[in-house]
């Protein structure tokens, strides 16, 4: 591909590219106005193309001429006519007062109201708010500033080109900018072999489901009243798992805004319907606030049968005693602490600007036993790096575009399952030392690119180094097992520090917890899990020394 610098159409070529890609990979999803599309955009003259481009990438649909002048393109206004044939944009177009305030400058607004514009000096939103009893039809921009020798343009398709960009990434939130970002080198993707086979939606029907709830979500993120965006959240089976996921994860954060209404009714009766991960521990809190025990006692009794994940026996075992006190019935276990070790340190408070993990690092740092700030990172890295080949396996739906971070299926619960070979292989590199020199060579080969493990800015030579000279393989392969288990929950957690003894080849992580912290969910899980199978933990509980 030729580099950004070098090519001042960069930006055209990357869109015919996306066309391109759609058209061989989706035309079967496609309608007949996207087919037209793809069909009359090639025809039209490159300075056409470049202007209409550039509209669909700026925010908005409302443009000035004046506004969109490029070097490599010329004259907007001449480009601009060889599109109107196409009805995708419009010169003139019609606006309201609330565009055309959009539109103009304050100097612009005073010259087209003239004496009718009260309080000249006013904010705009001031002046707006004065004209709009009187002006509140709608005109053509050339009627509202008679005087302005400049062109307003409005493009009428970029739905169309949103659709398009939806079929080509797979989701809105990635835009054009991925190309320029990837050509410029500041972002680098992991090539895969994509196969015509790979889509991210299946059927027109996907495309039009994600769309809706997309739009549902946008609603609810306005602030809109939550029974509307709950009464057109479809509720038919979509046939697509990925879909399926996005609704109940929509569906869960409605049931915690309900919850923080303290609407009990609904929050309740929203999570009693959502399937993502959560819902139902939150469903068993809800009825407790409402003060409904007995029904949260037969769902908790219910949901301890086969709880879903750690997470959610955890929360049982937090709530269930209180339940069982609450209706009367016989004790249940409260929930067991954590022998793990603990370190007490009482240190005098640095000035000048510092944070806790720093200032115990600090403190227990040697020569001989150097600390690190870690968190995630390390244990993520090492997996990302041992694993890199099956998380980038090209199976089908994994990836379907080339600027992936990662599997589109990373958070599925058939993750692990749909690689299980691959992983199997990589975790058996473990087993006769093979693993040093995979992590070493992917360390340095795929050094920079994006993954949704590998912390490339935390993981250095030094530490890298450190890492396999003192973690047991047996540890490492404990820790990937566990991320497998569940990716979404379990690749968070991890203790602040890790403290080697490179001579002894061992270490021991840290977790810091400073004055009125305490220890959150997810890091009491990997805390017991390390515990359980031996791997060294400590955490460390900072109190600040009190003056004389």
């Amino acid at each position: 591909m030729i580099r950004v610098l070098e090519n001042e159409f960069y930006y055209l070529d990357n869109f015919q590219r996306v066309l391109d890609w759609i058209g061989e990979r989706y035309r079967d999803l496609l309608g007949d106005e996207e087919l037209a599309f793809l069909a009359a955009f090639p025809a039209l003259p490159k300075a056409a193309r470049a202007l209409f481009v550039r509209m669909v990438m700026r925010k908005g649909d409302l443009f000035r001429a004046s506004k969109l002048v490029y070097p490599e393109i010329g004259c907007p206004v001449d480009a601009a006519r060889d599109l109107l044939a196409t009805g995708w944009i419009e010169t003139n177009p019609v606006l309201s007062l609330d565009e055309l305030f959009d539109l103009l400058s304050k100097p612009e607004i005073a010259a087209a109201f003239g004496t009718r514009l009260p309080q000249k000096n006013a904010r705009k939103a001031e002046q707006l708010e004065a004209l709009r009893a009187e002006f509140a039809e709608s005109r053509p921009f050339g009627d509202w500033y008679r005087e302005c020798a400049d062109l307003a343009l409005r493009i009428h398709v970029k739905p169309l080109c949103d659709r398009l960009r939806l079929l080509f990434f797979g989701n809105l939130h990635q835009d054009w900018t991925e190309f320029v970002l990837s050509d410029l080198g500041m972002f680098r993707y992991e090539q895969v072999e994509i196969s015509h086979a790979s889509r991210g939606f299946r059927s027109r029907s996907d495309v039009d489901h994600y769309l809706v709830l997309h739009g549902c979500k946008e609603r609810f993120a306005a602030g809109e009243p939550l029974d509307e965006v709950v009464r057109d959240l479809p509720e038919h089976a979509f046939g697509n798992d990925w879909l399926a996921s996005r609704r109940e994860k929509l569906l869960f954060q409605i049931g915690q805004q309900y919850e923080k209404q303290k609407d009990w009714d609904n929050a309740y009766a929203v999570y009693a319907r959502c399937r993502f991960p959560g819902a139902r521990g939150r469903a068993i809190r809800v009825l407790e606030k409402h003060e409904r025990f007995a029904e949260a006692y037969d769902l908790l009794a219910l949901a301890r049968q086969a709880p879903e994940s750690e997470a959610e026996r955890q929360h049982l075992m937090r709530i269930g005693p209180r339940l069982a006190r609450r209706l009367g019935h016989a004790r249940l276990a409260a929930p067991r602490t954590t022998g793990v070790h603990r370190l007490d340190l009482c240190l005098p408070m640095p000035a000048g600007d510092w944070w806790v993990e720093g200032v115990v690092r600090e403190h227990l740092a040697s020569e001989e036993a150097p600390v690190f700030y870690v968190e995630n990172a390390l244990a993520n890295s090492l997996f990302g790096l041992l694993c890199w080949r099956a998380v980038f396996a090209a199976i089908p739906g994994a990836f379907f575009h080339p600027f992936h971070r990662g599997p589109a299926d990373l958070y599925s619960a058939d993750f692990h399952h749909r690689r299980e070979a691959e992983f199997a292989s990589c975790l058996a590199e473990l087993e006769d030392g093979r693993y040093v020199g995979t992590i070493r060579r992917n360390f340095e080969e795929k050094a920079g690119i994006a993954s949704p493990f590998v912390y490339w800015g935390a993981l250095t030579g030094e530490l890298l180094d450190l890492a396999l000279a003192c973690i047991a393989p047996a540890h490492l392969r404990k820790w990937c097992e566990r991320i497998l288990a569940d990716v979404k929950a379990n690749h968070t957690g991890f203790p602040d520090l890790i403290q080697f003894w490179p001579h002894e080849k061992r270490y021991t992580m840290i977790e810091v917890k400073g004055p009125g912290d305490r220890l959150q969910d997810n890091q009491l899980r990997w805390i017991d899990y390390c515990t359980a199978h031996g791997m060294p933990v400590s955490v460390c509980y900072l109190q600040w020394e009190v003056a004389a």
